[in-house]
């Protein structure tokens, strides 16, 4: 099991922005991986960049996750912020419980969008 820092920064999808994650973009619904990644991912992912920190992604206690509500929230970051893959990874700790492969997938959305650049 992995040390979690003190200062380390932490949010959960479900507490945090929504226990029913909705579409990929803000202009198709409610509470889409675009918003999730304005509002939340990405303030935060600069966050813990800028003060050498983790951030914890807790994705437990939706309803579940659509695949494009992901891979915008997470591969956006590298499409839309312009963050480097490299520095993503190295800051970044997703946990999933219940459904531990969405960390592999996200894993993926992160390199396929770095691939794409």
């Amino acid at each position: 099991m992995k040390m979690k820092a003190v200062n380390d920064l932490f949010i959960s999808i479900c507490r945090d922005f929504s226990p029913c994650p909705g579409p990929r973009y803000i202009t198709e619904g409610d509470n889409s991986g675009q918003l999730f990644r304005i509002k939340h991912l990405e303030p935060l992912m600069k966050e813990a960049i800028n003060n050498n920190k983790k951030l914890h992604v807790d994705l437990d206690g939706t309803a579940g996750y659509g695949t494009s509500f992901l891979e915008e929230a997470f591969g956006g970051l590298i499409r839309e912020a312009h963050i480097n893959y490299e520095t993503i990874i190295k800051h970044l700790q997703i946990k999933s419980d219940e459904e531990n492969y969405l960390v592999d997938d996200i894993m993926a959305y992160l390199k396929d969008a770095y691939n794409e650049r």
